[in-house]
């Protein structure tokens, strides 16, 4: 294989890149990624919990640490610690009605503890952690078609139930107090979302690492909801931003010496920055002159 040049011939140069089963499962795979970190994105984002996001990335530390401690596939210490991290955040009880404040610190308590175990299972490990540079920033041109089996598999599953759930989790998200009193199990609801969001990390993370899921769930998101209030439009614009990013990541990561996760997050928050340019352009336009209170003034705030 002669090292890849790109040219001026658009047809050429992806005709290059499919001739090759490692950029068409890695295209496949990123594909199915962009898709099922979007709409979970979405509503993680419209829900402030990208901490919680945050931290269940990071439980395919000691998830991994642990399966390579046991003798078992890294997959299951992934969707294990996962789970449990999601069901931790979500279960324990909040204190009050200052719930944002201790939801926060829940999540920073669990994320510590989640570090705390990895670290003691990699010293019982004799303190070296097989693939940790995969483990943290993914191995994209690695992916075997299994891989994309069990992906596709786990993102049915994960979106099925996500639309299943999406009308009244969109309505607790955007006013729990009302829901509550609606008789939405409001609890359950954000517990459910939380596994669900748990599974999908733990599958995507296994490809993209630690780092890139949470730039896929996140900057997508957050600029098609900076550009939109409407949910379904949103969730399309989150859905082709993520697939735009992974795509033209992987394409200029194979005509490159460089990996594919820096140019993935480089463009991800690239289209973020440009969104928040976009958003703050058009806020600038609708509100009258001398007008601070515009009905236009208040949309971006509430959405960010």
């Amino acid at each position: 294989m002669t090292n890849p040049t790109l040219g001026w011939d658009l047809a050429r140069d992806v005709g290059e890149v499919l001739e090759y089963r490692f950029m068409v499962n890695a295209l496949l795979a990123g594909s199915i990624v962009a898709v099922m970190a979007g709409l979970l994105g979405w509503f993680m984002v419209l829900r402030r919990e990208t901490f919680a996001g945050h931290t269940l990335s990071l439980m395919a530390f000691p998830g991994a640490a642990a399966a390579a401690l046991i003798g078992i596939a890294a997959a299951w210490g992934y969707f294990g610690f996962c789970v449990a991290g999601a069901l931790a955040i979500g279960g324990l009880p909040r204190l009050g009605r200052r719930s944002g404040g201790d939801q926060s610190a829940t999540i920073a308590a669990v994320q510590a503890l989640s570090l705390a175990l990895g670290f003691l299972f990699v010293s019982l490990y004799s303190g070296i952690l097989p693939d940790l540079e995969s483990l943290l920033f993914g191995t994209f041109v690695g992916i075997s078609e299994h891989q994309v089996v069990v992906l596709l598999a786990v993102a049915a599953g994960t979106l099925a139930a996500l639309t299943a759930l999406a009308r009244p989790l969109l309505f607790a998200s955007v006013d729990p107090d009302v829901a509550g009193a609606r008789g939405l199990p409001v609890h359950a609801l954000s517990t459910g979302f939380l596994v669900l969001l748990g599974l999908a990390v733990a599958a995507t993370s296994q490809i993209t690492g630690v780092l890139l899921v949470f730039a896929l769930l996140v900057m997508p998101a957050a600029s098609a909801q900076l550009l939109t209030a409407r949910p379904l439009f949103g969730l399309a614009l989150t859905v082709a931003l993520g697939l735009l990013i992974v795509w033209l990541g992987l394409g200029i990561a194979y005509f490159s010496v460089y990996p594919a996760g820096f140019f993935i997050t480089t463009i991800a928050f690239s289209m973020y920055v440009l969104a928040r340019v976009a958003a703050r352009l058009q806020a600038a336009r609708t509100r009258a002159p001398g007008d601070a209170h515009a009905p236009g003034g208040s949309a971006e705030g509430v959405i960010a």
